[in-house]
């Protein structure tokens, strides 16, 4: 009975230092939210070990915003077109009718005219087509390459803040630190760990959204320069 005592007060030892941990880890992960939510200054070191994701982050956030706008500038673009080759064609339809009423060198000039007026508006509305694509493809490349980058950056943002949680626990232990009370020691070595596993997550997670950013990148440029050869000919 003795034995099973034993047992069962560690099982609850266990179980009490785990939910303390929990609780703690949740405490450093809010003030670290809080922190990077005020825009209060944190590590000048740490801040500078993420200068190479943070410039990535910058990129990523450039294509979005330029996608969107390009979008937008597209379909701006169609209406337009649509717009001017439905006028253009209708001045060269009264052109082309005025002209056959009238027998003089007028009469034919207004012909000719009405008839490159009409061809013209064909021509523009040809340019539609490609713009389609372009349209389609970029709305595509959004939804997908875009999106699936957004997700992994989410990801790493909350692994990174959970990893400066932890160097900001770290922290706070390490000023406590008496190395002859052995309370202390396992309790900053207990931290220590949980800050080289968060330090391994994040990392993961830099090393993935880096190479997707860097991915995307290519990817536009390839995608712009293959629909654009298309509306290069037809313009």
């Amino acid at each position: 009975q003795s034995g099973h005592f034993k047992l069962y007060s560690r099982y609850v030892r266990n179980q009490e230092s785990s939910v303390v941990n929990k609780m703690q880890q949740k405490y450093w992960k809010t003030k670290q939210t809080f922190l990077k939510v005020t825009g209060k200054k944190e590590d000048e070191h740490v801040v500078a070990s993420d200068a190479d994701l943070d410039s990535k982050l910058e990129i990523f956030q450039s294509i979005q915003r330029t996608c969107m706008e390009l979008l937008k500038v597209i379909d701006q673009y169609q209406k337009r077109i649509c717009f001017l080759s439905q006028e253009e064609n209708e001045l060269g339809r009264f052109l082309r009718s005025q002209g056959s009423q009238d027998k003089t060198r007028a009469g034919k000039m207004m012909q000719a005219t009405g008839k490159a007026l009409c061809f013209s508006s064909q021509q523009r509305l040809a340019l539609r087509s490609p713009l389609c694509r372009l349209y389609q493809e970029v709305e595509t490349f959004r939804y997908r390459a875009i999106s699936d980058t957004w997700l992994t950056v989410n990801r790493m943002e909350q692994s990174r803040t959970e990893y400066r949680a932890a160097l900001l626990w770290m922290k706070d232990v390490s000023q406590e630190l008496d190395p002859d009370m052995y309370k202390h020691l396992e309790k900053f070595r207990k931290v220590q760990g949980q800050v080289r596993h968060a330090k391994t997550h994040f990392d993961k997670l830099k090393n993935d959204v880096c190479q997707k950013v860097d991915l995307l990148g290519a990817s536009r440029c390839n995608l712009l320069s293959h629909i654009l050869a298309t509306y290069q000919v037809k313009r």
